[in-house]
């Protein structure tokens, strides 16, 4: 034994370390993190005024929905993670401000896009989070409260079980073993989607009082709370469970006009089992994905 080793020797045994602990440690597993953002779950959000590019006050807001994702982002860091992965969800997909990110975050902008909301998520990520997200169509209290569009659905299940849109990228991680892990968003929706999946780690922005009108934390209070959040959920990261649907999926998609149910009904699959109601059996989740974006989003006067 050399001087060096004896030294070390010596300052493990007065430390109380046992003789493996003086082994090299081996490197710690890469983590990979997957961010999903949406905006009406953003603190302080509560009608179209923050939303849409029309509105007063959508500028300052797209900073604060940045914000939240940034905390997140220093977050993940800190735990370790080596690779991040951010998908603009809300909108037209063109709210984050890109320049505001770390050069080696990557961002998804935009539709249409396969896996909407989760798209390039795959089984390699060790953790999927959610920012701002809402609560459900079929919710009676939340802020904003729809499922993937509040023009055209009235309700989108999941076999058989009104789904949000937190619960619809829960089952598209699961599906690959991918599992939920933080969720954001307003009272309403954080319960909403810990009683379908599992007890997440969840940050309340705001406490809804109608569709548009809620008691809110502020953005910095917001940021605060998320980043804490987040250190929290990936601290135990390996404790959580992906949330896994029963396949084939049964899809059914409600329309606020019956036009469209009759129209989609017309489809091969594709049965309507009410006046604004149709059924689809999807083979996967991936699939059933797929369909409602194509009911949601498709127009026939699309253009390039």
């Amino acid at each position: 034994m050399n001087n060096t080793t004896a030294l070390a020797v010596g300052f493990a045994l007065v430390l109380g370390i046992s003789g493996p602990a003086l082994a090299q440690k081996p490197a710690a597993a890469a983590l990979a993190v997957y961010i999903s953002v949406d905006m009406e779950g953003v603190a302080g959000v509560v009608t179209a005024d923050q939303l849409m590019p029309q509105g007063f006050e959508y500028e300052r807001f797209r900073h604060f929905m940045t914000n939240e994702v940034l905390a997140a982002v220093r977050a993940a860091k800190v735990a370790g993670a080596t690779r991040i992965l951010v998908a603009d969800s809300h909108g037209n997909g063109e709210s984050l401000l890109i320049d505001e990110f770390p050069r080696d975050v990557h961002i998804i902008r935009s539709w249409p896009r396969h896996g909407g909301m989760m798209a390039g998520l795959d089984s390699t990520f060790n953790a999927a989070i959610m920012i701002g997200y809402h609560a459900s169509a079929s919710s009676t209290a939340g802020v904003r409260a729809h499922t993937i569009s509040s023009a055209t659905f009235t309700r989108i299940a999941i076999n058989g079980q009104d789904v949000s849109e937190g619960e619809i990228a829960a089952a598209q991680a699961g599906a690959m073993g991918v599992p939920v892990v933080f969720m954001s968003g307003d009272n309403v929706a954080t319960a909403e989607l810990r009683d379908r999946i599992g007890n997440i780690v969840t940050v309340e922005t705001k406490r809804a009082l109608s569709f548009h009108s809620a008691e809110t934390i502020t953005p910095a209070e917001s940021d605060a709370r998320i980043e804490a959040g987040v250190r929290s959920a990936l601290s135990h990261v390996h404790e959580f469970k992906p949330y896994v649907v029963t396949t084939p999926v049964t899809l059914e998609m409600s329309y606020k006009n019956y036009a469209a149910a009759e129209i989609f009904s017309y489809l091969p699959g594709m049965e309507r089992v009410g006046s604004r109601t149709v059924k689809y059996v999807a083979r996967n989740i991936a699939e059933a994905v797929d369909v409602i974006m194509v009911a949601e989003s498709y127009q026939p006067d699309v253009s390039p």
